[in-house]
This record gives structure tokens, C-alpha cells and sequence, in this order.
């Protein structure tokens, strides 16, 4: 075992006589949070690898592994010592450091793709690149840059707006895009000149045109027997309300009741789900299996969905959502299905309801946080509103308290039948959430999502009189849950 990695007794419920599967969880944020609660509510014993104490993690575990996520060899052995029959990768780096690959000639299962497919996510090259080969439809315009005199050339092309993305992982926040981080050309190819001299740009960037439109998450389950969608889900990468402010790895989401969001319909999703069912042949046309989840960033726009950028893992805080509306029971089989290659698709069920996701975060987030300070949390309170609550990178300090660091701290998740009554509910909620912090109180409103639903309509028909904001597109009397249907299974 590494010097700098120790394993501690969990907090969770001792072993039972009978259970599913002895699942490893490897991150400490909000999104394994959510994937260990959904292991634990289908009665696998759940044990963890994480860089830090995650409360809501700690409760959960028969054992925790403390330790670099990008020291594979003690997570491995950790793994094998205490005989888990599936592993979950959580974090992007862990993949592109090649873990599953390490956990997979252990012999466990795992949800997570090695490290060569995973590269559709740690490099936007050669997922652009990748795509443009084989033809898969979603591409914007874009053109790779890795050094000055590129540079020069690439934004010479680009005769309207445009974004510089770094090639490599940024967690979400080295993207800059003209009109919001940047006004001119010349500002932009001066960013682009600072992060090439960067660790960030030692990989190279990427000069993309500018797409206007409505962004949106479609993430799937990924593996042999096919691909398995989940509920659409709008972020909000933006620091402060309004969408100003800098890029972060999300400040909350939430997702309609019927599994579309108020600006997507069903066939314009399916577009989107074409465009994962080809990338998913590309890879394996070049020899690249994947079995984990597959996570498409779109932007809707008047030409059907563009592809952002995809990701090979849950989103966060997307998971945090599809997570809360998974029927109960059958987690742990359908990611060891996910993991040992065939899903069996009466797994793959989702209620019908709305969520928002909301994360509190150290005052500063996006630019210069504030960590060390702390929150009180009264938990049965936030629960008995029917809000659950996800720990992120968090350090606790005693009952009811947890200290914030840099990064995102708690997530609040409210569901209800319409987006802006869970955006109520999680307000309501947040009175029991004390001390000195920053949250979006503006995501999943009314006024917020009505503006995204006349955003687009005023791109697909300028001269349109705008429409009442639907309070659910599903029908008053839709079941209340969705299970997978031979329509909802993309098979290759």
C-alpha cells in the first residue's frame, strides 16, 4: 500500500448475510455521493476510494481508501482486499490515468472506460477528430492548434465568433467563448497564446465556431448489448445569476418530468442519441470497447444538436438528478450489467418527475473562493421537506456542521410535476442550510427556464409570439415511473 494512502473502518451498516454485490465507489464528491446512496438503497455493501472525508460517502462505506485517485496501485490492491465484485469510476482523471484498465486485469468489473476510449473525453481532439473521420453528424467547425503559427491561421479562418477550448481536462472551466469571455478576435487569440505557453495548452487547443443555441446533457449507459438513455438535463456552468460570471464545473441542473426539458422535444433528443450511437460505433470501428457512461454536452440549435464535447463518466452535478429519479432496487445489477457487458433493460427505469439540483458553494466560487468556512445543516429538516442532500468536497466538523473548501460543497435536490416547484422546493429548504456561502437562486425558476424557451423560439421563428411555459410537456395522468422500452434502447 502507497505511504500516502490509508484505509479507514467505514461508518456504514455492518456486512449482511445476503446482498447483491460488494461495490467499490471510487471519487469524494457530489456525483459519488449520489452513485454510492443509489448502491446502498439496492443493498450492495459499498466501500470507497476518495481524496477526501466525504460525509455523506463515510456513512454509506464498510471501508474507505484515502488516497490520490491518481495512484492506481492501492486502489487496485484496496479493491482486491476487500473482494469487490464491481468498481464505479466517478472522476475523469482516474480514467485518463488508465484505473479502469488496472481494475479490469484485477479482474473486477468496471463502470468506466479504459483509458484509450476515455480519451473521447481528455482529448477534444481526437474526439473531433475521431468524429470528422467517420463521419458522425454534430460537429461544429473547428480546427486543432498547437502552436502560434496555427493559432494565426486557424483564427484567420474563423470569420464570426468563436471559442478556444484546451485540448486536454480542464474540469469544465478553460473554455472561453467570444461575447462572454472574451469581445474581440484578437482578445481571443491572446488567451489562446497564454494558455498554449500553460500546462493547460500542453496538449494542444482547439479554435471552434461559436454555436448559438440552448446547451443540454444527454448522458447514457454504455456497453456490449447496447445504448441506454437517461433523462435529458440542463447545467448551469456559469458562476452567477444571470449566467454571468466565470465558467465552473456546474452550479446546479435540473430535468423535466417527462425526461425531455422545456426547449427539447423527443425528436430533437433522439437526434442527440444518433449522434452517441455513431460515436460509440467510431470508437469501436477503431478498436476502442467502451462499457460506462457516455456523456453528451449539446447545444441545441436551429440545425438539430452540435456536440459540445462528451464526457466518460456521470456528469456533475447531471448524476445528481437522473440518480434521484432511479426506481429503487435495482442499481447495483444494472451497473454490473453495465460493467460485465449486457444490460438488462427492464433495469433501466426512471420516474416521471421533475429535479433541480443546486450546489452551495464557498462565496467566490469561479474566480477567488473563500474555502474554510462553515455550514450548519439540519438534515432532517432538509429531508423532511423531500429534499435529499449529496456531499461534495466537504470536510466535516462535528454534528451538523461541515467545513467548505475551495470547491463545490452540498447539493440540495428537490423534485416535484414541474421544474420551477422543485426550484421551490429546494428554496425552501435552503433556510436550514446556515452560514456563509453562494448559491444559484435563480436556476429552475420560472422566470429563469421561460427565458431558455424563448431563447429558442425566437431562433427557430423571430416573428413568433411567445407561448405559455408548459408546467410538464408528460400527459396530467403518466405513470409515475418510465421504464426502458425497446424505443429507449439504441442497439448497435
Amino acid at each position: 500500500m502507497s505511504p500516502t494512502a490509508t484505509v479507514y473502518a467505514g461508518f456504514g451498516p455492518g456486512p449482511t448475510e445476503v446482498f447483491l454485490v460488494r461495490a467499490l465507489v471510487v471519487g469524494g464528491g457530489g456525483r459519488e455521493h449520489a452513485i454510492a446512496l443509489e448502491l446502498h438503497r439496492a443493498e450492495a455493501e459499498v466501500v470507497a476510494a476518495t481524496p477526501n472525508a466525504n460525509p455523506g460517502i463515510e456513512r454509506l462505506s464498510m471501508a474507505t481508501l484515502r488516497t490520490d485517485l491518481l495512484d492506481t496501485s492501492p486502489i487496485v490492491e484496496f479493491a482486491l482486499q476487500q473482494r469487490v465484485q464491481l468498481a464505479v469510476i466517478g472522476p475523469e482523471a482516474p480514467l485518463a490515468n488508465g484505473l479502469a484498465d488496472a481494475l479490469r486485469a484485477a479482474d473486477i468489473p468496471v463502470v468506466g472506460p479504459d483509458r484509450a476510449a476515455a480519451r473521447i473525453e481528455w482529448s477534444k481532439r481526437f474526439c473531433r477528430e475521431l468524429l470528422a473521420k467517420q463521419g458522425v453528424p454534430g460537429n461544429p467547425k473547428f480546427q486543432s492548434v498547437t502552436n502560434l503559427s496555427e493559432l494565426k491561421s486557424a483564427v484567420a479562418n474563423f470569420t464570426g465568433p468563436f471559442v478556444v477550448k484546451p485540448s486536454g481536462l480542464t474540469a469544465g472551466k478553460g473554455v472561453w467563448v467570444q461575447g462572454s469571455d472574451f469581445q474581440t478576435a484578437v482578445e481571443g487569440e491572446a488567451y489562446a497564446e497564454r494558455l498554449l505557453a500553460s500546462p493547460s495548452g500542453r496538449d494542444g487547443l482547439l479554435i471552434e465556431e461559436k454555436l448559438e443555441g440552448e446547451e443540454f446533457s444527454q448522458m447514457a449507459f454504455v456497453t456490449d448489448s447496447g445504448i441506454y438513455p437517461m433523462p435529458a438535463v440542463q447545467d448551469y456552468k456559469r458562476a452567477l445569476e444571470g449566467n454571468q460570471g466565470g465558467n465552473t464545473g456546474g452550479m446546479g441542473s435540473y430535468s423535466q418530468r417527462d425526461h425531455m426539458l422545456p426547449f427539447l422535444s423527443a425528436d430533437q433528443r433522439d437526434r442527440a442519441l444518433d449522434i452517441l450511437r455513431q460515436s460509440v460505433a467510431a470508437l469501436r470501428a477503431e478498436g476502442l470497447a467502451y462499457r460506462g457512461i457516455l456523456y453528451g454536452g449539446f447545444m441545441l440549435t436551429t440545425e438539430g444538436p452540435k456536440l459540445l464535447e462528451f464526457n466518460a463518466r456521470f456528469g456533475d452535478p447531471e448524476a445528481l438528478n437522473v440518480l434521484s429519479l432511479y426506481e429503487p432496487g435495482d442499481f447495483a445489477e444494472l451497473m454490473l450489467g453495465v460493467a460485465t457487458g449486457r444490460v438488462d433493460p427492464d433495469y433501466v427505469r426512471f420516474r416521471l418527475r421533475a429535479t433541480v439540483a443546486k450546489y452551495v458553494v464557498p462565496v467566490g466560487y469561479g474566480s477567488q473562493p473563500q474555502a474554510g468556512a462553515l455550514i450548519e445543516l439540519d438534515e432532517p429538516s432538509i429531508e423532511d421537506m423531500g429534499v435529499r442532500l449529496c456531499f461534495g468536497s466537504v470536510e466535516a466538523a462535528g454534528a451538523g456542521r461541515v467545513k467548505l473548501t475551495s470547491s463545490r460543497g452540498v447539493a440540495l435536490v428537490g423534485e416535484a410535476s414541474a421544474i420551477y416547484e422543485a426550484h421551490r422546493r429546494v428554496e425552501s429548504a435552503l433556510a436550514f442550510v446556515k452560514g456563509s456561502y453562494y448559491v444559484r437562486h435563480d436556476l429552475g425558476s420560472k422566470a429563469d427556464v421561460a427565458t431558455k424557451v424563448d431563447h429558442m423560439r425566437k431562433l427557430f421563428s423571430p416573428n413568433a409570439k411567445p407561448s405559455p411555459l408548459p408546467l410538464s410537456v408528460a400527459a396530467p395522468d403518466a405513470a409515475p415511473e418510465s421504464h426502458g422500452t425497446a424505443t429507449q434502447i439504441l442497439t448497435e
